[in-house]
């Protein structure tokens, strides 16, 4: 770990002087942005393949059950292992995975196997990968706080949630943009090239053996021993909940084709706006928290954040104007990025180190089923309300959430970091 006595606390690129930290963050940028590439791809494959849009939904789902099932047992793993041997293997398991895919995008196998059961073998493989996910999301975060000291977790986390959100948003563009030119096997080319560049980077990170006690501990009991510390700390399960509870409620993202479609009648190009305008905000959060870090009343900006966002969500809902729902959209990004720094930077101050990798895979369990879920009820509410109530629906239970939270849980009101 870097001596923090050689840097500046007030320069912006503090925690990226640290070579380690620079090979974790450059290495989750080129991991992040592959798999988001073969997200892209693998719906817009399965779609050709079934000619179904209720496919494209059973990806997510196959992925997303494993994921979620295994989190809680996934952190007691991590917590016991070597978070460096781990997280390069899940690499391994992606590489290998990515290579079965590329061989049955190929010509010669489509004239083996019917589309049908190549969308089965796209399932079971993508279920594989939830699996491997399931470790390899929470350890990217478990070994951040083993690479910098904690005076510097705050700009270390923003550098990595910064870097996430860009490799996530490069690789939904780039993956379009790809098959377009390069077709289904040529995009898995460039995705292994990718995660062999990932693999690269992160061989270089040191070993980060488990911390504390070390002895055999019943799975169980570790495990619950993980949730009794989420739940007791109020700071940590306010965030959270805050998240779960505004992604689940307010993720108006889901219809964005409705309204750019039927009720804004903007057509394509628009919708490609209204659905980069939030990861574009986020960006831009991402990058002013960077170098203008918040100094006080953290726990505070986290929830007026947070009941913005929901206010934002409303206003997207009513308007009939597309530059007003696309700058509602662009504000509920910039608000849902403070709140994603925010929320990453309690969860590294709060957890200690021999339990980061079971609090992470809480944390982990719950965005992913909020991300899964909250889609699912955007489109039940719809169906029952109609678009616009739903939207306006979900907006208002933000804001209700923060105003619970905000009663419910004062440590995290007036926590500071």
């Amino acid at each position: 770990m870097a001596n923090q006595d050689n840097f500046s606390s007030n320069s912006p690129f503090i925690s990226v002087r640290i070579p380690e930290f620079r090979n974790l963050v450059a290495g989750r940028f080129c991991f992040t942005m592959a798999l988001r590439m073969m997200t892209t791809l693998l719906g817009w494959w399965i779609y050709n393949l079934t000619n179904a849009p209720f496919a494209i939904g059973l990806i997510g789902l196959s992925e997303v059950v494993p994921a979620v099932s295994l989190a809680l047992y996934a952190g007691h793993v991590i917590d016991l292992s070597d978070k460096k041997k781990l997280l390069i293997r899940g690499i391994i398991f992606y590489f290998t995975a990515a290579v079965i895919l590329l061989l049955l995008s190929t010509k010669n196998a489509s004239h083996v196997f019917s589309n049908n059961n190549l969308a089965v073998f796209i399932y079971v493989i993508v279920f594989c990968t939830g699996i491997v996910r399931s470790f390899t999301g929470p350890v990217f975060n478990v070994i951040l706080a083993h690479v910098v000291p904690k005076n510097m977790l705050q700009n270390a986390t923003t550098w990595n949630q910064g870097s996430y959100l860009s490799a996530s948003v490069s690789g939904h563009a780039v993956g379009g943009l790809l098959i377009a030119a390069l077709g289904n096997t040529g995009t898995f080319t460039v995705i292994l090239c990718l995660i062999a560049i990932a693999f690269c980077i992160l061989i270089n990170i040191k070993p980060k053996p488990p911390i504390g006690d070390k002895s055999e501990k019943k799975t169980w009991d570790s495990v619950k021993e993980g949730l009794s510390f989420v739940f007791k700390t109020k700071e940590i399960l306010g965030a959270i909940s805050l998240d779960l509870f505004a992604v689940l409620f307010g993720g108006a993202v889901a219809m964005v084709p409705v309204f750019a479609r039927d009720i804004l009648k903007v057509g394509a190009e628009g919708f490609g706006f209204l659905n980069g305008a939030s990861d574009m905000g986020s960006i831009c959060s991402v990058i002013l928290l960077t170098i203008f870090p918040m100094r006080t009343k953290q726990g505070y900006k986290l929830l007026i954040a947070v009941f913005g966002f929901g206010v934002c969500i409303v206003c997207f809902a009513i308007s009939k104007l597309f530059i007003l729902s696309f700058i509602a959209l662009l504000i509920s990004g910039m608000l849902d990025g403070i709140s994603v720094v925010i929320r990453g930077t309690i969860m590294q101050l709060k957890t200690p180190d021999n339990m980061r990798g079971r609090v992470m895979s809480v944390n982990s369990m719950f965005i992913n089923s909020s991300n899964e879920f909250g889609q699912f009820e955007s489109g039940v509410m719809a169906k029952l309300m109609g678009v616009i109530p739903s939207v306006i629906f979900g907006g208002c239970m933000t804001m209700a959430v923060v105003i619970v939270t905000w009663f419910k849980a004062p440590s995290l009101r007036k926590m500071e970091y």
